[in-house]
């Protein structure tokens, strides 16, 4: 059984940075896509970065280009996220997927990632203070 479990999460004064990390067992092989979401309350669940890990594919949503980084090493289930010069904006619960099924590729290349994880984390929460 696949399970994914986020660390990392935390409180920070605006400015600052975070890394989350996400550790993937129950799988024979690593997954092909692996991405970072985030929910903020009273808002959708949103995309914030992925990695189509075969190819090295990534995709950033556009609020947080320059500032994370996502990162996974070859051979490797667990996958990070390199925040850094955090906004009150950045608060939310964070949450880590991954997915088996190579059409998550394509997903990850054209920043559509909405229902092409299947697997889930049970998310850390990032809270930013001014």
């Amino acid at each position: 059984q696949v399970k994914l479990v986020e660390s990392g999460g935390g409180s920070v004064q605006a400015g600052g940075s975070l890394r989350l990390s996400c550790e993937v067992s129950g799988h024979t092989y690593n997954a092909f896509c692996m991405g970072w979401f985030r929910q903020a309350p009273g808002k959708e669940r949103e995309g914030v970065a992925a990695v189509y890990t075969g190819y090295s594919i990534r995709y950033y949503a556009d609020s947080v280009k320059g500032r994370f980084i996502i990162s996974h090493r070859d051979g490797q289930s667990s996958f990070q996220l390199y925040m850094k010069n955090l906004t009150l904006e950045d608060t939310a619960k964070y949450y880590c997927a991954a997915e088996w099924d190579r059409s998550c590729g394509s997903a990850v290349r054209t920043g559509r990632l909405s229902g092409a994880f299947g697997n889930w984390g049970q998310g850390t929460q990032v809270t930013i203070s001014s």
